[in-house]
């Protein structure tokens, strides 16, 4: 079983929402670093948001920064993405990924989900 299972994907019209959840079945990361990160077709993985174990610091790229949250909720070994006015630009799969510190580069986190696909159309 993957260590993280992403779920909540889907396909939507631009403007519309949706959250994206991601589980740790059996584990704890609770003392990690959790990050969502995307990649469309074509495209290299980016980062989208992290957020940290102590202090619950969040972090956004440019362009979701004002649309999207990222919580999380340690007791349930899980992380949250809302995604609020969705846009065309937004579609991709989405991954979680954890990390033991800080990092907005795909190649620090050693630990991965299989994705969730999110589709926006116009």
């Amino acid at each position: 079983q993957a260590p993280l299972v992403e779920s909540g994907g889907g396909l939507v019209q631009a403007g519309d929402s949706l959250r994206l959840s991601c589980t740790s079945p059996g584990r704890t990361f609770s003392t990690y670093v959790m990050a969502w990160f995307r990649q469309a077709p074509g495209k290299e993985r980016e980062f989208v948001a992290s957020i940290t174990n102590v202090g619950r610091v969040t972090t956004y790229a440019d362009s979701v920064n004002g649309r999207f949250t990222i919580s999380r909720d340690n007791a349930k070994s899980a992380v949250y993405l809302q995604m609020n006015s969705l846009e065309p630009e937004d579609t991709g799969v989405y991954y979680c990924a954890v990390n033991g510190g800080y990092s907005i580069k795909p190649s620090d986190y050693s630990i991965w989900g299989q994705g969730t696909q999110v589709t926006v159309s116009s």
